[in-house]
C-alpha cells in the first residue's frame, strides 16, 4: 500500500508541476490526489498517527479525528486568505492602487528600478507577493512603453516581491502557513528574516542597475490620470492598514489570525458600502460607473473576483501532504534526511532551490510535518526565508513569477538566462547573511 500512496502523490505532484505543458489547472490534480490518498487510507484501513513534537514520536489516532484536525488547520489558512483577497479586491474596486502611480515622478530608469524594487518589497509584505506583482506590473505597463525594458523591470519585481513576502507573516502563503501553525511568531519572524530579505533585494538590484537596460531615461507621459473614484486613496490606506492590524490582533487576543482578518474585512466592507452609497446618491448627475455601483455591492463584486481556483488548490495540496504526515511518512523521511545530511542549513537551502522547481506550498507543508523544532526556532525562520525567496530562480517557481509571466508573456528561457542568476545571487547572499546573524546572536 505504501508504494501505491507514493505513486499517487508523485503522479499528482508531477501533474501540478507540469500544468503549463498539460494545459490542466493545477487545482484538478491537487484535489484528485487529496481525495485518492485519503480514500486509499480509509479502504485499506491503514493506521494513522499524530506527531508529538515535544516527544518526537508518533501517537496512534483515529482516521475521522485526524481528517477533521487537518481540515481545521487547512480551513484556518483558507479563510485567512479569502479575507485578505477580498480586502485587496475592494481596494481595487475603488481603484485604490492608482494612488501608487502618483509616487512615480521620475523618468530615470535607474531611479525607477529602485522605486519599483522598494515598492515591490514593501507592498508584498502587506498584501502578499502575488498581489503586489499584479499591481506593480499593471502600473509598469502604464509607465514604460518599451516591452524589452519592461521585461527587465518585471523580472526584478518578481525577485523583490518574493524577498518582501518572506519576512512578513502576511506576505507569502508559506510564511502565513508557518505563522498560523504557530511555528513562527510575527515579531520574531520580522526580527530574524527582515535583514536577510533586504540583502536578497539589494544585491540583485545593485547588480542590475549597471545593465544597459536600466541606463538612460524612459519615454513616458507621467501626467496624473483622473482617478476613477475619489475614495481610492482612502480605501487603499484603510485596506492596507486593516491587513497590517491582523498580526497585532493575534498578539493581543491570542486568537487564530483568520479571526482578526474577518474583523478587518468587516471594517473595510463597511466603509466600502458607505462610500458606494455615497456614489449612488449622486448618480442622478453622473452615469456609467455609478450605474454599475448602483447594481452591485462592492463586497459582492469583490467576492466574485477573488481567485477561488487558488483556494481549492491550497485545500487539495495541504490535505494531500497531511495524508502523508498522518501515515508517519514525513516523520520517518525527516529522520533519514537528518542522518544523510546532518547540516540542516544545507537541507533548508536545498528546500529553497527546490521551491524554484516545484511549488513551495507543499514543500513547506511537508517541512512542517518533518521537523519538530519548537516555535521560533531559527530553523523555521530559515525555512520561511528559503521557501519565500528560492522560488525567484525560475519564472514558474513562485506565484509572483507565474503571474508576471502571464501578464508580460515572459519567455521561460529568457528569464533563465537573464534573471535567474540575479535571483540566485540574492538568495545566496541573504542565506549567508541569515546564517551569520543567527550564529552571532547564538554566541553573543
Amino acid at each position: 500500500m505504501e508504494s501505491i500512496i507514493i505513486i499517487v502523490f508523485v503522479v499528482g505532484y508531477l501533474a501540478i508541476t507540469l500544468e503549463h505543458n498539460l494545459k490542466i489547472d493545477k487545482l484538478i490534480p491537487a484535489l484528485a490526489m487529496m481525495a485518492l490518498l485519503w480514500a486509499i487510507i480509509a479502504l485499506a484501513h491503514m493506521p494513522v498517527f499524530e506527531v508529538n513534537a515535544e516527544m518526537k514520536e508518533l501517537v496512534p489516532s483515529h482516521l475521522d479525528e485526524m481528517l477533521l484536525h487537518h481540515l481545521g488547520k487547512t480551513a484556518e489558512i483558507l479563510v485567512f486568505l479569502l479575507g485578505a483577497m477580498t480586502i485587496v479586491e475592494i481596494i481595487d474596486y475603488f481603484d485604490g492602487f492608482a494612488t501608487i502611480k502618483g509616487y512615480i515622478k521620475t523618468k530615470s530608469k535607474k531611479k525607477l528600478l529602485w522605486l519599483f524594487s522598494i515598492l515591490a518589497f514593501i507592498l508584498s509584505a502587506i498584501i502578499d507577493n502575488l498581489t503586489a506583482t499584479i499591481v506593480l506590473v499593471t502600473i509598469l505597463q502604464k509607465v514604460i512603453k518599451d516591452r524589452n525594458t519592461r521585461l527587465w523591470f518585471a523580472g526584478l519585481i518578481v525577485i523583490n516581491a518574493n524577498a518582501g513576502g518572506a519576512w512578513s507573516p502576511i506576505g507569502d502563503v508559506t510564511t502565513t502557513m508557518l505563522w498560523i501553525a504557530d511555528k513562527v511568531s510575527a515579531s520574531q519572524l520580522v526580527i530574524n528574516v527582515l535583514i536577510p530579505s533586504i540583502v536578497c533585494m539589494v544585491v540583485p538590484t545593485l547588480i542590475a542597475q549597471r545593465f544597459k537596460a536600466f541606463s538612460g531615461e524612459i519615454e513616458a507621459d507621467l501626467t496624473q490620470e483622473i482617478p476613477k473614484s475619489k475614495f481610492g486613496s482612502t480605501m487603499l490606506y484603510l485596506g492596507l492598514g486593516s491587513i497590517i492590524f491582523v498580526p497585532f490582533f493575534k498578539t493581543i487576543t491570542h486568537l487564530p489570525p483568520y479571526v482578526g482578518m474577518m474583523l478587518s474585512l468587516a471594517l473595510v466592507a463597511t466603509f466600502a458600502e458607505i462610500y458606494s452609497n455615497a456614489k449612488f446618491s449622486i448618480s442622478s448627475v453622473d452615469s456609467g460607473e455609478h450605474t454599475d455601483h448602483a447594481q452591485h455591492s462592492p463586497v459582492h463584486k469583490s467576492l466574485s473576483k477573488i481567485e477561488l481556483p487558488s483556494i481549492l488548490f491550497f485545500l487539495g495540496i495541504l490535505l494531500a501532504v497531511a495524508a502523508l504526515e498522518s501515515l508517519g511518512y514525513l516523520f520517518h523521511y525527516a529522520e533519514s534526511l537528518n542522518q544523510a545530511i546532518p547540516n540542516t542549513d544545507i537541507v533548508v537551502m536545498i528546500l529553497g532551490v527546490g521551491s524554484a522547481v516545484i511549488d513551495n506550498v507543499p514543500l513547506v507543508a511537508a517541512s512542517m510535518g518533518m521537523f519538530s523544532e519548537p516555535m521560533d526556532s531559527p530553523l523555521w525562520h530559515f525555512i520561511a526565508y528559503s521557501a519565500g525567496t528560492g522560488g525567484s530562480m525560475l519564472i514558474i517557481g513562485s506565484a509572483a513569477g507565474v503571474v508576471a509571466m502571464g501578464m508580460e508573456k515572459i519567455d521561460f528561457f529568457w528569464y533563465l538566462r537573464k534573471i535567474a542568476w540575479l535571483a540566485a545571487a540574492g538568495f545566496l547572499a541573504g542565506a549567508i547573511c541569515f546564517i551569520l546573524l543567527r550564529d552571532f546572536v547564538m554566541h553573543a
